[in-house]
């Protein structure tokens, strides 16, 4: 990268942008991270900061959004913030700009790849996939498009299920409920190896779409034993019934052959090894 380019990400206080910083700090990459509180991308205090603080070849991480978009009020609002952040920008000549989106674009297949439709069916996937139209339609070629599968690290502030909320439970010493048997499987992203991703993608200037995950598959079950397994606390793991079917018919797994081969060197795995890592020190 060369240095007469200013790296500005659009968030700062999620699990991506945190792994980010550390990125950033130990390359000695200097970058601008703004939050909410200065760069609201729906306020016009906001958007006349960025306008600011943006130049001419910037280089641009987008990771800010309001998530998970849960009703059509939080999909309207993250519509907006794309919006504005192009009105904002429009007389700018952006250098790069990497998108952070989701793998919730995709609807319910076994297998998916970069070709796999992107029919998904809830609010939060179609939130991301009209983003990425907007942006696409205004960056072009300049645009690299992310989606990574869920994540899981020490800095996750939503404790959704899955390993970041059975982290948090046994860290607490109380019980991990489980639902159903917990037999549903599905591939899940150390936060640090999303980070590195980013961080090799920027180097590169890579543009196009690339799914972000493991390559394996793990059921539910097995994350909630092996928290059980390394807390310091007498914790249970308890099973309650479903109310509804299991999520992506239980079982979401990923084609990650063309991130391994467009960026070398990184190992992805879903092991103990990576969530000994990720939780080390804190149970």
């Amino acid at each position: 990268m060369k240095k007469n380019k200013n790296i500005i990400v659009l968030g700062s206080g999620g699990i991506i942008c945190k792994n980010l910083k550390k990125i950033f700090n130990e390359k000695k990459i200097k970058a601008a991270f703004f939050g909410s509180k200065k760069a609201n991308l729906n306020t016009i205090q906001g958007l006349k900061f960025l306008k600011k603080k943006i130049k001419d070849n910037d280089i641009i991480i987008f990771v800010s959004a309001k998530a998970p978009a849960k009703n059509y009020e939080d999909f309207y609002y993250n519509i907006d913030m794309v919006n504005n952040f192009i009105l904002a920008i429009k007389k700018k000549k952006i250098n790069y700009l990497i998108y952070i989106s989701s793998d919730a674009v995709y609807g319910d297949y076994k297998i998916i790849d970069e070709k796999t439709d992107t029919d998904c069916g809830s609010i939060h996937g179609k939130m991301h996939l009209t983003r990425e139209q907007i942006l696409q339609k205004r960056f072009g070629q300049k645009l690299c498009i992310l989606r990574p599968t869920l994540i899981f690290g020490k800095e996750d502030n939503h404790r959704g299920y899955g390993p970041n909320q059975f982290y948090q439970k046994a860290r607490e010493g109380k019980n991990i409920i489980l639902f159903g048997k917990g037999e549903e499987k599905r591939d899940h992203i150390y936060s640090k190896v999303v980070a590195n991703y980013i961080y090799q993608l920027l180097k590169k200037k890579k543009t196009g779409i690339y799914n972000l995950a493991s390559g394996n598959v793990v059921s539910f079950y097995k994350l909630a034993c092996w928290f059980k397994k390394m807390s310091k606390k007498k914790i249970k793991i308890i099973f309650k019934k479903r109310k509804g079917p299991m999520p992506h018919k239980g079982y979401r797994s990923f084609n990650v052959n063309l991130i391994k081969k467009t960026i070398k060197g990184i190992k992805l795995e879903n092991t103990e090894k990576n969530l000994s890592e990720a939780f080390k020190e804190k149970l």
